[in-house]
């Protein structure tokens, strides 16, 4: 059993597949929710592994989220300690970021499903081995980073060829949404707030192609999500609580 740390940004981004796994393998999850509690000043003590969400929001956006300035703090410290660390979107931006890569506006906007190819140095990856050499994957965002200093670029897609990396043994950036759910998507596809994304992509010519796809490539998916973040939850060293002996006397 472990303590994972997990940095939220918005209620409807969570954690999503990871949740049951992480639960399955007896670890203690702890929410930061930085939407709620934007002055949150988390500490890593105690914390094994650290997980780090999507967001509507972007890593140069500072003057208007100072609490990405904190997680930026932290994620360096978890870097610091050798410790597991998983970024989603926004959260591979802020790992990239972290890391003194740069983070930018990409070309366009990747909302929906879209095929990922593996690079070379993924073949023998511990995370990136179970994807096929092409997978349909959910995406969302309008930013892209390049690749840190001493990492190795593991995923591309047409529009944004640095999808994935992994620097040192056990920490990822992931930019594509792998840990999605059916209901999650459908959630976003219904938010306000997306409309303009999703008008603005033009991939689907209405929701409901969206929708439908959604319903294609979901559970393919999930089962590749499984055994992805099985691999990164077998990172996480275990913590076992000492037991004192009861004198004979």
């Amino acid at each position: 059993m472990a303590k994972v740390l997990v940095f939220q940004h918005v209620a409807y981004e969570p954690l999503g597949v990871l949740d049951p796994l992480l639960r399955n393998a007896k670890h203690r999850i702890k929410y930061v929710n930085f939407y709620r509690h934007p002055t949150a000043q988390p500490s890593l003590k105690g914390y094994q592994a650290l997980i780090v969400l999507g967001g509507p929001m972007n890593v140069d956006e500072i003057d208007k989220y100072p609490h990405l300035q904190t997680e930026i703090k932290v994620i360096r410290e978890a870097i610091a300690k050798d410790i597991p660390i998983l970024g989603i979107c926004l959260g591979a931006q802020l790992i990239a970021k972290a890391l003194g890569a740069d983070v930018y506006k990409a070309d366009g906007l990747e909302v929906g499903w879209y095929e990922l190819t593996k690079s070379t140095a993924a073949e023998n990856d511990k995370l990136i081995k179970h994807f096929k050499q092409s997978e349909k994957l959910f995406q969302w965002h309008g930013r892209t980073f390049d690749i840190p200093k001493d990492a190795v670029n593991l995923l591309s897609s047409a529009l944004c060829p640095n999808q994935a990396f992994r620097y040192g043994d056990k920490i990822y950036g992931l930019q594509f949404h792998l840990e999605v759910t059916e209901p999650v998507i459908n959630r976003w596809l219904h938010l306000e707030a997306h409309a303009e994304d999703l008008k603005e992509c033009g991939k689907y010519q209405s929701l409901q192609a969206e929708i439908d796809e959604t319903q294609k490539h979901i559970f393919s998916s999930m089962r590749l999500a499984k055994a992805v973040f099985g691999e990164f939850i077998n990172l996480i060293p275990p913590v076992r609580k000492l037991t004192s002996l009861k004198s004979r006397v």
